[in-house]
């Protein structure tokens, strides 16, 4: 069973921020790896990034999401997770934009 996704990042990433960000107000459960503190996590990264390592990415089991949206994400979790989603129930979400 599925308990988190993985968050493939790395420092100075405005992209990277910006789902981290997303991800932690979501609720959804997220171990966040850093592709330069493990070699491993790099190759990964390429293994699906057709040899780049493009972050953000992030893996919900076996599939691999490059640059996602959190809506992206959400959909995914919603067909192989639903059970991750349930953990952001009751979450109120703060709009960035106090206009919508």
């Amino acid at each position: 069973m599925i308990t988190s996704i993985q968050l493939y990042w790395r420092p100075g990433c405005p992209f990277c921020v910006a789902l981290r960000r997303r991800l932690r107000r979501s609720g959804i459960p997220v171990e966040e790896i850093n592709i330069w503190e493990e070699p491993q996590a790099a190759a990964r990264v390429r293994e699906v990034a057709g040899g780049n390592e493009t972050v953000p990415t992030v893996f919900v089991g076996q599939d691999a999401l490059v640059n996602p949206s959190l809506k992206a994400i959400e959909a995914v979790l919603r067909e192989t997770a639903p059970h991750l989603l349930e953990q952001q129930a009751g979450r109120s979400r703060r709009r960035i934009w106090p206009f919508r």
